[in-house]
């Protein structure tokens, strides 16, 4: 079996950080885009447990959808790319929906030790590099040691371990950022 080579694939500590460009095909991408431009979205989901009172947007995707649309094999497919041999399971899937002028905070995926993958689908028509929008990744330091652009379809995939924040759209975007996220825990 084969496994699509990521475009990206940086150490950050003892994670890793990995993204692939067209694992989806264009045409499920754009029909998702449509999808998500209409969701319902509800400002609940919080960062940390000390950055509660900034709430951001966001849309859960019930567990039995998921398996139906175009993004779980292809995830699945990096996910044996990147760490093959271990089987994972995907526990919770949700939108992220971020404008200029909001507020993200860096945070981990999972406590240290669970063993937990955090994949990130970027689902937009276009974007432009001078919007901004990179999910940016930092080391125990606190310094960045990686940053993934948000492209069309592209998909990130790094250990949740990882302290991470997506930065919202640049004053100059009028466009949304979205990004369709996955978590995925080790299977015993």
């Amino acid at each position: 079996m084969t496994f699509p080579t990521p475009t990206h694939d940086v150490r950050v500590d003892d994670g890793r950080v990995c993204a692939w460009d067209g694992l989806m095909p264009e045409h499920e991408l754009l029909q998702l885009h449509t999808v998500l431009q209409s969701s319902s979205y509800t400002m609940n989901e919080v960062a940390r447990h000390d950055t509660m009172e900034y709430r951001h947007w966001a849309v859960e995707i019930p567990l039995d959808v998921a398996p139906r649309m175009p993004i779980l094999a292809p995830a699945m497919a990096a996910i044996a790319a990147m760490v093959p041999g271990r089987s994972f399971r995907l526990y919770r899937c949700y939108v992220n929906v971020a404008h200029y002028g909001d507020m993200l905070f860096m945070h981990e995926d999972c406590a240290p030790g669970a063993g937990e993958l955090t994949g990130l689908w970027y689902v937009c028509d276009r974007w432009d590099p001078e919007w901004g929008g990179e999910t940016m990744f930092f080391d125990r330091q606190r310094d960045v040691r990686a940053a993934i652009q948000p492209r069309p379809g592209r998909f990130a995939l790094f250990n949740g371990e990882i302290t991470h924040v997506g930065r919202p759209p640049n004053r100059i975007c009028h466009a949304p950022r979205y990004t369709l996220a996955m978590k995925f825990e080790p299977v015993p």
